[in-house]
């Protein structure tokens, strides 16, 4: 039985720890490393030979949808399952669509990491009836009743979703790694492209949208 090697990405330790208990129960699962730094989590992927990632989608460095492109650019073959505390309607759609083999909300993940670590690591996607639902909608969701926030760049969006939940710039900035300055030149696009005002517009616009957890 070939042993599926694993590395985690999460910048919690205590979610690692979770992950890592839960796998280690798996007699075919092992975990080979773990980081809380996106910029680490890429190289290691990138240099490493595991057979799966399992990614969490708000750690410091570059966001998700870059590392995931990046993967599918440098490691095609690597499966990327990603771990959110984020509702299924937040990401799961654009994380399916940069590359990602799977989505898991961590609410669901104790039930059903492993199945989804054995799922991605035979090539195949692991798709939750929550996740399909999301994906037939964007199929089928045409131009006229299209969201404005699906004009946003996969960055933009994350910060959206950052406002709505009530963050400020700057612990948006420290949160990600990015200077207050560029932050606040992503919320001057994302308020043009959402035609909006204020950040107190961005607020209420997330959470009508259901944007926010």
């Amino acid at each position: 039985m070939k042993t599926i090697r694993v590395l985690i990405a999460d910048d919690h330790a205590v979610v690692r720890e979770g992950i890592r208990k839960t796998l280690d129960e798996a007699p075919d699962i092992a975990v080979d490393a773990e980081t809380g730094d996106g910029y680490e989590a890429l190289d290691m992927a990138i240099h490493g030979t595991y057979d799966a990632v399992i990614l969490d989608i708000s750690m410091p460095g570059p966001g998700v949808m870059e590392i995931i492109s990046e993967l599918k650019r440098r490691r095609p073959d690597l499966p990327v399952l990603v771990l959110s505390m984020h509702s299924v309607k937040q990401y799961a759609v654009r994380t399916i669509r940069a590359g990602a083999s799977g989505y898991l909300t961590k609410e669901s993940a104790t039930a059903e990491i492993v199945t989804a670590v054995r799922t991605v690591a035979r090539g195949r996607r692991y798709v939750t009836a929550a996740v399909a639902e999301q994906l037939a909608g964007a199929l089928s969701n045409g131009c006229p009743d299209r969201p404005a926030h699906d004009l946003l760049s996969d960055r933009e969006y994350q910060i959206l979703c950052m406002i709505g939940k009530g963050k400020t710039l700057k612990e948006i900035a420290a949160e990600l790694a990015l200077s207050p300055k560029t932050v606040t030149t992503y919320r001057a696009r994302i308020l043009t492209k959402i035609n909006l005002e204020t950040t107190s517009d961005l607020v209420r616009y997330a959470v009508k949208e259901g944007l926010v957890c």
